[in-house]
């Protein structure tokens, strides 16, 4: 298939919107034809169709990419839904419930969801699993992470992705491990988090493994949007020939 993929970026006068217009811009094999914006939001975008209906947002291409808020993000994938076309989501925090929702918009659209869209930080998450597969709970596992300022989930959809790459190593649930707030001592087994938010951090993660002597340190930094944005497109490209369904970023890469 020869054609260019059409896009439609959410949000596509915010910070992430832009990087990934720039990104787009230079990729021959995609063409972005519509943005959206927050209702009461200046309706401009440079050679862009723009709303804030997501319905019709939906019906401007055959991919969006939406780097939003979990409340939009699931208004625009009830709609993708309708039509069987392609969702890329890099939002993060929902909760269980808007996730639910999710899976069965997956249904019949075909969705690449993840908390980070780097090909880094997908390798990453594979040196996590296998780290945490081969040390046992001898190791005890710290998860550090800083964003910008302005970010509002916490811990980020990265480090919990991160968590949860940890747990299955280790075939336990995140959820019965996680520690958000350190008290008193250590129990065996604990995934402990530690949040940083300032400046224009684009995002830093660190899973430490501490054990008797030693402390072994798997760490990302990431410098530039424009990673995510690249890995967003790489998804929407690749799921251009794909069934309806939930996938993931380690699905794109082949991981």
């Amino acid at each position: 298939m020869n054609d260019q993929l059409t896009l439609a970026i959410a949000g596509c006068t915010g910070r992430m919107g832009q990087a990934l217009i720039a990104s787009a811009n230079a990729n021959h094999a995609v063409k972005i034809t519509a943005g959206s914006v927050r209702p009461g939001t200046p309706q401009h975008a440079a050679g862009l169709y723009i709303t804030s209906d997501p319905a019709i947002l939906a019906q401007k291409a055959d991919a969006a990419i939406d780097f939003t808020t979990p409340e939009a993000t699931l208004a625009l994938a009830r709609e993708i839904a309708k039509t069987g076309g392609i969702l890329v989501i890099g939002t993060t925090g929902f909760s269980d419930g808007q996730q639910k929702k999710l899976n069965e918009c997956a249904e019949s659209a075909r969705i690449v969801q993840s908390g980070n869209f780097s090909l880094g930080v997908n390798i990453l998450e594979s040196l996590v699993k296998r780290t945490a597969e081969l040390l046992g709970e001898g190791y005890d596992i710290e998860i550090s992470e800083m964003h910008h300022k302005h970010k509002k989930d916490a811990p980020s959809g990265t480090a919990l992705m991160l968590g949860r790459a940890a747990a299955k190593g280790r075939k336990v649930s995140l959820d019965d491990k996680k520690v958000m707030e350190r008290g008193g001592e250590r129990e065996k087994g604990d995934i402990g988090f530690a949040v940083l938010r300032g400046g224009d951090v684009v995002g830093i993660h660190n899973v430490m493994f501490a054990g008797n002597g030693e402390l072994i340190t798997l760490s990302h930094q990431g410098f530039s949007r424009t990673i995510f944005a690249t890995g967003a497109i790489a998804a929407a490209l690749w799921a251009r020939e794909k069934k309806p369904g939930m996938y993931s970023m380690q699905d794109v890469i082949g991981l």
